[in-house]
């Protein structure tokens, strides 16, 4: 069974969700955001393409880096305000140099643990 595609850009002021996840380890990778532009333009090529807010851009992912997501699926979820990418990553996901941005845990309402010790908190060492 197949529907039309109706992304919900509405409830995020022109913005949906986008979360990458390897495709093979089911690792969460990053959680950005994806502009109607940016989401064609990711099923159009086959990389990920997301929005920055900062620089009111589209941007590729891994575009100056190397570190490109590879679409091997999308997923939309039940509400259609989210998608969810399923990638081959090439290097790391995250700009601190780690493979995903969810590095870190909630230890209480205050503290943050970091669960790798390769870096350092700030380290940029890898832009991705």
């Amino acid at each position: 069974m197949t529907t039309h595609i109706d992304l919900d850009f509405s409830k995020g002021n022109g913005l949906v969700s986008a979360i990458a996840q390897d495709a093979n380890s089911k690792e969460v990778l990053m959680c950005a955001f994806m502009n109607r532009e940016a989401f064609e333009t990711t099923l159009a090529t086959g990389y990920a393409h997301y929005y920055s807010r900062s620089r009111d851009s589209l941007w590729k992912k891994g575009e100056s880096s190397g570190h490109l997501q590879k679409i091997r699926e999308i997923r939309v979820d039940c509400d259609q305000d989210c998608v969810l990418m399923l990638v081959e990553q090439t290097g790391v996901a995250c700009h601190t140099g780690r493979r995903s941005c969810f590095y870190r845990r909630a230890v209480n309402t205050e503290e943050l643990d970091f669960l790798d010790q390769d870096k350092t908190p700030g380290d940029t060492s890898e832009k991705a």
